[in-house]
């Protein structure tokens, strides 16, 4: 089935998130009683809510989105080229209704669909759940509401691979690895994100350059799992 992709009708795409404070202190009393019980959860070793809240970004209700870089394929000939636009800044609003306008316009069409390493699990709901905290409208590809499994026009490379083996998890690093695929964290990783974020003056661009290798290698591995080939880093553009 994987032959049969219309791969230029994929949009590829990856978000980086951040807690929505620099700190545990900075929250109200409030929102500090919600952390703690959710920390009270996460907590293995004895570790206070204020030590585990690095980890709230990746909770919709706690954190936002910081970034969201997505791509699409195109190709002339035996080339691809893979072309990048990334939306982000300290206003996740701003973030998502841009994000958005792209979707509705060039994405929402019948045959077109999203396409996220663990997406099911994290990128696609997680925009969800952030885009109807800032009370805007629900793009078409992201609602789910009342549309039958075969409706639901998603594609997640980390649910292909596992090949019905839901216990697996497999790193977009590690499947890139497999592949033969240069890795995307030479710079850094997500769990650094947080830290450069909030501590690094031009963090937030940082953060930009490597959600964009993201979706390069996102991108070269749906290529790998299709058997169609591949693209080199200069045939990538940043728009």
């Amino acid at each position: 089935m994987l032959d049969q992709l219309k791969l230029d009708h994929i949009l590829f795409i990856d978000i980086e998130t951040v807690p929505q404070y620099s700190c545990y202190d900075k929250m109200n009393e409030r929102w500090k009683s919600l952390w703690d019980r959710k920390a009270n959860i996460l907590a293995r070793n004895q570790e206070t809510p204020d030590e585990l809240y690095n980890r709230a970004g990746i909770y919709a209700e706690f954190g936002k989105i910081i970034c969201i870089s997505a791509g699409f394929l195109s190709k002339s000939g035996n080339q691809w080229t893979f072309r990048i636009k990334s939306f982000y800044g300290h206003d996740e609003k701003k973030v998502l209704t841009e994000f958005s306008e792209l979707v509705n316009s060039r994405f929402s069409d019948t045959g077109k669909a999203l396409c996220a390493h663990n997406g099911k699990e994290f990128d696609f709901p997680y925009l969800g759940r952030r885009i109807l905290i800032n009370q805007l409208p629900l793009p078409y590809i992201l609602d789910l509401a009342g549309k039958k499994p075969w409706e639901v026009s998603h594609i997640d490379t980390m649910d292909l691979w596992k090949f019905g083996d839901y216990k697996n998890y497999t790193s977009l690093d590690l499947l890139a690895a497999a592949f033969n695929i240069a890795s995307p964290k030479d710079d850094m990783d997500g769990s650094q994100v947080f830290g450069v974020y909030y501590n690094e003056p031009e963090g937030l661009e940082r953060i930009k350059t490597y959600c964009e290798k993201d979706i390069a290698t996102l991108a070269k591995i749906l290529l790998k799992l299709a058997g169609k080939g591949s693209f080199e880093d200069e045939d990538v553009v940043v728009l």
